[in-house]
């Protein structure tokens, strides 16, 4: 999936952006998810006393909420973004929040001293209040997403791309980066997407339940390694054959 992140402080316009680009890239049949990031210690996605609460306190690691309208998936804590992107199906994730994500962004801002605190080279946009304010704008482009939606949903299929790893630096960077500077070179066009080695060159596909998991470099080589050479010790196989493996676990 690619994926893109909408930042900015409170009431910037930051929602406006990403309802208006759901309906443009569905409108352009593509299949959206977003991600909403909260910080407010207040909130909680379930409510204590309810019955799904109860099945999480009574040790449950998800429990599905299914109403007559909609349904939720609750988890007992906070996911990192890796763990709800295997939950996802969809051509194009939209982050509102996670400044931090190694992803291209649109910056939302209202003013000039906003867009100098968060602005980094992952920005490939600028929206929300400040649009509109500066006309003679040069890069990145300032774009008001009330009359110049067309321009920012043409500028998201050109410059986002599939969602990096975000592997853990101390285990990967066969780049020469971390996911999150190799986004921002991306961005810039000093690098490509290519460039990721951890899943460009797999050798080691691992799944869990039809979803693909991906793994650092080293881990591929070390198993990759520990594989081959237990299967070299083995009669009657052609040493040159692809590997499958199926693990099943009952508990």
């Amino acid at each position: 999936m690619k994926a893109f992140a909408v930042i900015g402080y409170h009431h910037t316009g930051k929602t406006t952006v990403v309802t208006e680009l759901i309906k443009s890239l569905s409108a352009k049949g593509f299949k959206v998810a977003t991600i909403k990031d909260i910080h407010n210690e207040s909130y909680r996605a379930d409510t204590e006393g309810k019955n799904s609460w109860k099945h999480i306190q009574a040790g449950a690691q998800m429990t599905f909420a299914r109403g007559l309208h909609d349904s939720a998936l609750i988890f007992p804590q906070p996911l990192a973004l890796n763990e709800i992107t295997a939950l996802l199906d969809c051509d194009y994730l939209i982050i509102e929040g996670m400044k931090d994500a190694p992803v291209p962004k649109i910056l939302c801002a209202e003013s000039l001293e906003q867009l100098e605190e968060l602005y980094d080279d992952t920005v490939f946009a600028i929206s929300g209040k400040l649009a509109g304010q500066f006309p003679d704008w040069q890069e990145p482009p300032l774009l008001d997403v009330n009359t110049q939606l067309d321009k920012l949903t043409n500028l998201v299929l050109e410059k986002v791309f599939e969602l990096l790893p975000n592997s853990d630096p101390a285990c990967c960077s066969q780049c020469g980066m971390t996911c999150y500077d190799l986004a921002a070179a991306i961005i810039k066009g000093e690098r490509s997407r290519s460039d990721c080695l951890t899943d460009q060159q797999q050798q080691l596909i691992l799944s869990i339940d039809g979803k693909p998991v991906t793994i650092v470099p080293f881990v591929q080589n070390l198993l990759r390694d520990v594989l081959l050479g237990f299967i070299s010790n083995l009669k009657g196989i052609d040493p040159n054959g692809n590997i499958s493996i199926e693990l099943k676990r009952h508990d």
